[in-house]
């Protein structure tokens, strides 16, 4: 059992009866008993729970039966993920005694392919955030160096998988909220074509933006996890009617033949030295790799940013209004209803979120709308026209996931545009809808996690695996000179 770390070998070892769920569920849980109070991964630890979820997948295997893909595999899943009877508080006051009455599409799909959840994990209050320093109960600490960051805004589920809690967590992506705590933290984080991954049962930040996707410790645990929670969802009206890509089956492929182009615009200035070496490092991996590797430019792109805190503040604006201290959620009294709206929303949001929706409301206000949002979906447009023109010329894109490696706690709180260009290399993705994932590669000069970011067309999953499979392959180990 104690050379069982990755998902893959979990769920063949149960089925093998080599081990048990239980011993798997178990290790999970102490490991998070011994080091959680220093790393806070967690908001939530579903110990009961999970132990007799694994004793119901061991009861499968011992009549004979096959219980999944993920047959005892501990997971942990972001806390904005509904969990039926089991609190999911988008680290935030105002859903703090909140039990959603169902499970979300993901949830049901992981638990029905035999995974264990062993709790619910801590982020940016509402997914608002990059460093995971958002939280309502307090920050995550980054498993590397506990004096950094973790990223965000799935700060928690990244840490879980780092610190070797799980060997697969799930979290969402708006921004950048899988793939930059993956690169600060040294795991594989996907954010998956968007509508491919049900979101029914996520709770909304940014409705166009949203997808959920797996963090996971091998590119091979993270295809396994994405084939269980992908698929058409009829709860889902963004849910794309595709057959579930078989992407574990192509791993190995290699990446021969494939036109493989280095966005220009997410290399340039604000990239730090030691990221851009190891990107330059991956590409070049890539090319001994038998891929054609040349630069590409997606000219718009520069400008995602801007469009991507317009868009976003201004659905979270709307999203977010159904928090009114009268259907679910917080309620502090006051005597009119009005006031009640008032205070409740006050004490129940913190300052990121409230930053957002006065940001987002006004975007969409009267005398300002095609000013600001209006404006700022017609530069989407201009993103997604032009990756579409470099896909033309390439099968992937490669650029850093985040500009640096991972920052000491408070370092960039005091300056929310400072702290807001740690996804300038992921937002232009999340516009456009297409795949992208972060695949650990070295470390930076600070002797921290990078991460490399593969970028894909809609529905190039495949494609993408395998070009993360060979710099899984290829990646330096620590210390390693290259």
């Amino acid at each position: 059992m104690s050379e069982l770390s990755t998902a893959v070998e979990m769920a063949a070892a149960v089925r093998s009866r080599e081990v048990s769920a239980r011993e798997l569920v178990d290790r999970s849980l102490d490991a998070i008993e011994a080091r959680d109070g220093e790393i806070h991964a967690f908001n939530l630890v579903t110990a009961d729970a999970a132990r007799a979820a694994a004793d119901a997948v061991d009861a499968k295997v011992a009549a004979g039966e096959d219980p999944g893909p993920l047959a005892g595999v501990p997971i942990a899943l972001k806390d904005n993920l509904c969990t039926r009877g089991v609190p999911t508080t988008c680290s935030s006051r105002i859903l703090e005694d909140w039990h959603p009455p169902y499970d979300a599409t993901v949830v049901a799909a992981l638990s029905g392919a035999g995974a264990v959840s062993v709790g619910k994990t801590n982020l940016d209050e509402f997914a608002m955030g990059s460093s995971t320093e958002n939280s309502a109960f307090g920050p995550t600490r980054n498993p590397r160096d506990p004096a950094r960051v973790p990223g965000g805004s799935s700060g928690g589920s990244a840490a879980a998988v780092a610190a070797g809690y799980v060997p697969l967590s799930l979290g969402s992506d708006t921004g950048g909220s899988i793939r930059q705590p993956a690169a600060l933290c040294g795991v594989v984080g996907v954010k998956p074509t968007y509508g491919l991954v049900s979101r029914y049962g996520l709770v909304a930040f940014a409705s166009s933006l949203d997808q959920i996707g797996p963090f996971a410790s091998t590119v091979a645990d993270a295809a396994l996890m994405l084939e269980v929670i992908a698929g058409h969802d009829p709860l889902d009206s963004t849910s794309i009617p595709e057959q579930v890509p078989d992407i574990s089956a192509h791993l190995g492929d290699g990446v021969a033949g494939l036109r493989v182009g280095l966005v220009r615009e997410l290399l340039g200035e604000g990239i730090a030295d030691d990221v851009r070496r190891r990107v330059e490092q991956a590409a070049e991996a890539l090319a001994a790799a038998g891929a054609k590797v040349d630069e590409a430019s997606v000219p718009a792109a520069a400008y995602g940013l801007d469009a991507y805190y317009l868009i976003a503040p201004a659905e979270a604006s709307s999203n977010l209004a159904r928090y009114d201290a009268v259907r679910f959620g917080l309620r502090v009294d006051a005597p009119t209803t009005p006031e009640m709206y008032d205070v409740t929303r006050t004490a129940g949001f913190g300052d990121e979120v409230k930053r957002r929706i006065m940001l987002g409301t006004y975007a969409l206000s009267a005398g300002y709308y095609d000013a600001y949002y209006g404006t700022a979906q017609k530069v989407r447009t201009l993103i997604r026209r032009d990756f579409d023109r470099a896909y033309d010329g390439f099968d992937l894109l490669l650029s850093p996931t985040s500009p640096t490696t991972a920052f000491a706690f408070g370092d960039k709180t005091d300056d929310p545009l400072t702290m807001y260009l740690n996804d300038v290399c992921t937002i232009p993705t999340n516009l456009a809808g297409d795949a992208a994932m972060s695949v650990p590669y070295g470390t930076g000069d600070d002797g921290l996690p990078v991460g490399v970011q593969v970028l894909a067309p809609a529905l190039g999953e495949v494609t993408m695996f395998r070009a993360a499979a060979v710099l899984e392959a290829s990646a330096p180990t620590e210390g390693t000179e290259r």
